[in-house]
């Protein structure tokens, strides 16, 4: 399986452990990146029409080379199976400026992968306490970013019949279901900075719901790296949930 994904850091977050995960199960799958840091929908479709060589390029988690690349010299290198996009995170629960740009990408993309399935993304809202100033966008309320993304991937998928990366889901589902991360009652926050996802828990739930969503398999519980055996099987039984039940 092969997989494209053209975002930002928050492909990056999913993109950490999704190679690592799925060479733990045995599964072949190829995992390239496109990827700039707050990266929206719009400024993608102006990479492609400039062809602005601004990308780094990240295969299966790695490192990335201190070169530059396009999205066509990529798009054009290989076949994809799957094709993801995002909209950044502060404008994710806002479908208005996910168009006209949407839609182009979406025409490009099958232009050149025309037998790639095509998904997007669902990213996770901010901490409660997030200091990022799109958060205001939301009147700073969790709830609202979550909701409000929910709604704008439902309606972007519907217009461009691509499928949905549960991602915000499972990390909302985890925040508000399992003690361990219940921020507002002392609990560990799935975020470093507020936005991003950790670099233990938050990045494994959401690279195993990708995992998941990709191959249409449950996820069963495995020992990773030093994660906490007993979190890990609460996390597989809500990404399975999440994602074959929702």
């Amino acid at each position: 399986m092969k997989i494209l994904s053209i975002g930002n850091s928050f492909s990056l977050d999913a993109h950490e452990f999704l190679h690592e995960l799925s060479e733990q199960r045995g599964i072949n799958l190829k995992a390239v990146n496109l990827a700039i840091g707050g990266c929206s929908l719009q400024t993608h479709w102006e990479n492609v029409v400039q062809n602005n060589a601004n990308y780094i390029h990240i295969i299966n988690g790695g490192a990335w080379e201190e070169k530059r690349v396009t999205i066509e010299e990529i798009i054009k290198s290989e076949a994809f199976d799957i094709v993801t996009l995002q909209q950044v995170s502060h404008f994710s629960g806002e479908y208005e400026t996910y168009q006209p740009y949407l839609d182009s990408l979406v025409q490009y993309v099958r232009k050149y992968q025309p037998n790639a399935e095509l998904y997007i993304h669902r990213t996770w809202a901010y901490e409660i306490d997030s200091q990022h100033d799109g958060f205001a966008r939301y009147d700073r309320d969790q709830q609202k970013m979550y909701k409000a993304i929910c709604e704008a991937t439902k309606i972007a998928s519907g217009v461009v019949n691509a499928k949905i990366i549960f991602a915000g889901d499972t990390i909302q589902a985890l925040r508000e279901r399992l003690p361990k991360f219940d921020y507002a009652n002392g609990g560990e926050s799935l975020c470093i900075d507020g936005f991003h996802m950790s670099h233990t828990y938050g990045r494994y739930a959401v690279a195993l719901t990708w995992l998941a969503t990709l191959t249409g398999k449950r996820v069963a519980q495995m020992p990773f790296k030093d994660l906490d055996l007993d979190i890990i099987t609460q996390i597989c039984d809500i990404v399975n949930e999440i994602v074959f039940e929702k």
